[in-house]
């Protein structure tokens, strides 16, 4: 209403010490102020963490990650999948050392011993390393062509191949985006990642989402869980027509043919041979930066 408040100049408002007639006063306001119900909703952790606030979480998810993409103009995109265990060559000969001298020392250790083997596989997947690091390379140095836009490096943030693609795009002077997700074992994002691109997510859902969002490319590194978790996921949606087709690229045709029995899918007829042709097999950055772009030449 007009002229409400009154406009009184001798009028001061001196906060919790204002009624002298109540020596108590003070003390009882300071107390209402540092009550939980009086932290204002947008700033109350604890409520914002409740069971009942899930809806609002997973739009807080989405909607902090689709803001920082759009204003830093991160439009097309190649995502990048593989395990965090393969890591660079001169760390997993490190790690490879160590765990044959434990188990040289303890040759009754049956644990020890298995770790010993599996850190020699892990070692000789090393070269995932160096092909995920050069595909990050060639991706940050490719301009965009009358087929094919400017595309931004995409990984989960973490370590191993998801480092090392970072890694090639940072080296090469382009932005990358890290989207890393909160665990029970705390995860750190891999150093190479664009500071204003990496983001964290609580829901593996929403991170998802924003991992193919905007993806022209998905490429599949030999991994475990998590990367067959996503390439099922990534197969299924180009499958069911719930996102635009996209070549889809897996690097190493022996381990995933070992790995998944594709044409025994096929045999049973559980999938079809339109479904096998969903994605290709490669051995080199180079072979697959040449499929990504090929297959976007034929589409035509």
């Amino acid at each position: 209403m007009p002229g409400f408040p009154p406009k009184d100049p001798g009028c001061v408002i001196s906060g919790p010490h204002c009624n002298d007639d109540d020596p108590n006063a003070a003390s009882r306001v300071q107390q209402l102020i540092d009550s939980p119900s009086y932290v204002q909703a947008d700033q109350d952790a604890d409520f914002l963490q409740r069971p009942e606030m899930c809806g609002l979480r997973l739009y807080m998810d989405y909607w902090k990650a689709e803001e920082l993409l759009r204003r830093h103009g991160v439009d097309y995109t190649i995502v990048v999948y593989g395990s965090t265990r393969i890591i660079e060559q001169s760390r997993a000969q490190r790690r490879c050392e160590q765990a044959a001298r434990q188990a040289h020392a303890h040759p009754d250790d049956v644990a020890l011993c298995e770790a010993g083997l599996a850190a020699e596989r892990l070692a000789a997947k090393s070269r995932y390393y160096a092909i995920a690091r050069a595909l990050g390379e060639i991706v940050g140095r490719a301009q965009a062509t009358a087929t094919l836009p400017k595309l931004t490096v995409v990984t989960g943030g973490g370590p191993g191949i998801m480092e090392a693609a970072n890694r090639g795009a940072f080296e090469s002077g382009a932005a990358s985006v890290g989207l890393n997700i909160t665990l029970p074992h705390m995860q750190y994002p891999n150093p190479y990642i664009t500071p204003e691109l990496c983001l964290r997510f609580h829901y593996f859902a929403i991170r998802k989402l924003h991992l193919l969002g905007r993806a022209m490319a998905a490429v599949f590194f030999p991994g475990g869980f998590g990367t067959c978790d996503e390439l099922f996921e990534v197969l299924t949606l180009l499958q069911t027509r719930k996102i635009r087709p996209l070549p889809v690229v897996l690097l190493c045709e022996e381990f995933w043919r070992k790995a998944v029995n594709f044409d025994f899918l096929a045999q049973e007829g559980l999938v079809s041979a339109a479904d096998i042709r969903l994605f290709s097999f490669a051995e080199s950055a180079e072979q697959i930066w040449e499929t990504v772009t090929r297959w976007y030449e034929s589409a035509r």
